[in-house]
């Protein structure tokens, strides 16, 4: 099936702050924006924000105009945001330049039992998963958009690579196998909305940080580099959790959709490893040997963020609590029938 329309409403606030620039959103580009204090970087209020702020370079929101995209007020909220945010980020890594160090633990298959899909695989239920669908939504549905910005900022061989993987990512030239559209399809078929962040006022603040890191990275020529690190992180670990995942849908929910999903990555992300890992660092590392420090950082950055959303998940499910902001309210299941299997 196609995905729903892609533009949503604008986002509910979480703060004074995202509240503000929702309402300045509703009027005219050129329009008085809020400025932006001291706030929490990693909560909910900023990072809200930030990401109302980079949707507009995605789809936009209904009943927006275009226009605020380069806004030159609204660029100065999104930079006084990035700041907090970026100076956090890299607080909370230990930094340095070994990138074959930073790699090889990736490179390893993490314990049974361990982090989400340990959980799930001993005490899963269909909601629990349909819980992990609904925070890891807001990212697929942008799955590799950020690294796009990334392609005319590279050269040569690291270039060509990187643009093989996006190839792949975006359905190898099939609307249909889109990974996003795959996704949505997963959502179908797991009786969820699978409409273009749907779900985005019931996710918490952990996979927005993960979101607008990828977003921040994209968007910054001088991240490129950690860009780089952080997608050679993703494709390199999920070969090896797609495969946790296929088993758990095929066991907990019955539509082949959303096994699919997973299975896909399971193939395609085990060449992606390789072709992340040789070609486009190692072609970027010849080209720029001082790019290692942010590849590093790329890396560590992955990790911290997604600790923190695997911390959150996993605390709430063991105290019997959502992980959402509010718990989930299933469609009707009559739309999933309908994604041709």
């Amino acid at each position: 099936m196609t995905a729903a329309a892609p533009q949503r409403a604008l986002p509910a606030p979480r703060g004074e702050l995202s509240a503000r620039l929702v309402e300045s959103l509703t009027r005219a580009p050129g329009s008085p924006v809020p400025a932006v204090g001291e706030l929490d970087p990693f909560g909910e209020d900023l990072l809200l924000a930030l990401h109302t702020c980079y949707e507009l370079h995605y789809q936009g929101f209904a009943a927006v105009d275009d226009g605020w995209e380069w806004d030159p007020g609204l660029l100065g909220v999104r930079a006084a945001l990035e700041r907090q945010f970026l100076a956090a980020l890299r607080a909370g890594v230990d930094g340095g330049d070994d990138v074959d160090g930073e790699l090889a633990p990736l490179l390893e298959p993490a314990a049974e039992g361990t982090g989400i899909a340990g959980f799930l695989a001993e005490r899963g239920t269909a909601d629990l998963l349909r819980e992990y669908f609904v925070h890891r939504s807001i990212y697929h549905h942008i799955e590799a958009d950020p690294y796009a910005w990334v392609i005319p900022r590279l050269r040569g061989q690291a270039k060509a690579a990187l643009v093989a993987v996006e190839f792949d990512e975006f359905g190898g030239g099939r609307g249909e196998r889109v990974h996003a559209q795959l996704f949505a399809d997963l959502l179908a078929g797991a009786d969820l909305d699978p409409g273009y962040l749907h779900y985005l006022d019931i996710v918490p603040a952990p996979m927005l940080a993960l979101v607008d890191m990828m977003s921040l990275l994209g968007l910054h020529r001088g991240l490129r580099a950690a860009s780089v690190g952080h997608f050679a992180s993703v494709e390199i670990t999920s070969s090896p959790a797609s495969r946790r995942l296929a088993d758990l849908a095929r066991d907990l929910l019955p539509h082949p959709a959303c096994a699919r999903f997973y299975t896909e990555h399971v193939e395609a992300d085990a060449v992606h490893e390789q072709v992340m890992r040789r070609e486009v660092i190692g072609a970027l590392l010849a080209a720029e040997p001082a790019a290692a420090r942010e590849i590093v950082f790329g890396i560590q950055v992955t990790n911290l963020l997604e600790d923190r959303f695997t911390e959150h998940v996993l605390g709430r499910w063991r105290r019997g609590e959502t992980s959402l902001r509010a718990p989930l309210a299933q469609r009707a299941g009559a739309e999933a029938a309908s994604i041709e299997v």
